[in-house]
């Protein structure tokens, strides 16, 4: 069922959601598919990040070595037009002169992405920097686990209310709520009211 609904704004189309999909997206009982596929991806992303923590050429005294060297691969890449254009622009003018603070922000990232898909904590939040860094990656020519892990990321960024049930996402989320949900507490009797 299709519904148009005025609103300030111009209209909304509602449509019903699909009860799959609303099963898969909305309810508990479907976190432990969520939970298998985060821990999954988790252990990947933190036992990379470890290695690049560990690594000399990443966070050492040789910090931005193994960036420049991957960027400048991606480079050539890019002069054989397997790399896009912009991006090569964007590898050059931004990433390589920079290559130390990002080699320090992917080590890193890849570590807080994997604590924070391992223990449930902001998962979708952890799967949409994951998913950036697999794009980061595929954009400059490697394929290598990329598309499957960005993959696992998208349904894990679809699922952020329940992928991160088996966590910590359980009590943190409810205490956080969300950020375009507007509380305003009633004066007299100290209960917050939605808006």
């Amino acid at each position: 069922m299709v519904q148009l609904k005025k609103s300030q704004f111009g209209n909304n189309v509602i449509i019903e959601e699909n009860p799959v999909s609303r099963w898969l997206f909305s309810n508990t009982i479907s976190a432990w598919i969520w939970l298998i596929l985060r821990v999954y991806l988790g252990y990947s992303w933190l036992t990379a990040g470890i290695g690049k923590v560990t690594s000399d050429a990443w966070t050492g005294a040789n910090a931005g070595a193994a960036v420049k060297g991957f960027m400048g691969g991606a480079l050539a890449k890019a002069e054989a037009g397997d790399v896009a254009g912009w991006y090569a622009w964007f590898i050059e003018s931004v990433v390589m002169p920079n290559a130390v603070p990002f080699s320090y922000m992917v080590a890193w990232g890849e570590v807080l992405v994997g604590l924070g898909l391992i223990v449930g904590l902001l998962t979708g939040i952890a799967a949409f920097f994951g998913a950036l860094m697999n794009m980061s990656f595929l954009l400059a020519g490697t394929v290598s686990s990329n598309p499957v892990m960005l993959a696992i990321a998208i349904v894990l960024i679809l699922a952020w209310k329940v992928a991160g049930w088996y966590g910590l996402d359980r009590w943190v989320l409810p205490r956080l709520g969300t950020p375009w949900s507007s509380r305003i507490r009633n004066v007299k009797t100290q209960e917050p009211l939605e808006v």
